[in-house]
């Protein structure tokens, strides 16, 4: 008796991009409101951190180049440090030659501040993607930045 021919497997449905985008949307929502509310629980704001953490890399920028960091308008930054400044976290320091432009520092205050929120994103990354293999993790860190690539490459073709 022949038996029927066994069909081959034709292999993994394929994913739909645009599914996979709004599950990084979701997923990118669902990170930045938790890490959002552990930020809170030192007197940070996102905005906040993002200024100090970024300082704490590269002191002595200046508002512009912190913008562009930041990837938002010197205006919104303007304000920003100007409460940061207030607060006793931030200084503006005269960059000689440049009447216009202050180099931004981190005050001692500025600087606790920071590390303590660096630790707190620190510790959820180590609650939630950390636990992820370690091969897992080196394939998301390449895929990540493949596409950060592509997206810089049609940011580019764009313009």
């Amino acid at each position: 008796m022949s038996r029927p021919h066994a069909k081959e497997d034709p292999g993994p449905e394929p994913v739909d991009p645009l599914r996979v985008w709004f599950r990084f949307i979701r997923l990118n929502r669902r990170v930045t409101a938790a890490v959002g509310a552990e930020l809170r629980e030192i007197g940070l704001s996102i905005p906040q951190f993002d200024v100090l953490s970024t300082l704490t890399e590269r002191e002595g920028l200046t508002q512009q180049e912190l913008a562009a960091r930041l990837y938002v308008t010197k205006g919104n930054v303007s304000g920003l440090i100007d409460r940061l400044v207030e607060a006793g976290l931030v200084e503006r320091r005269a960059i000689p030659g440049d009447r216009r432009s202050h180099a931004l520092h981190l005050t001692p205050a500025g600087s606790a501040l920071a590390s303590r929120g660096i630790e707190a994103q620190e510790a959820y990354v180590a609650r939630t993607l950390g636990r992820l293999a370690p091969a897992d993790i080196a394939a998301f860190e390449r895929l990540v930045l493949e596409w950060r690539d592509l997206a810089r490459a049609d940011a580019t073709d764009r313009s």
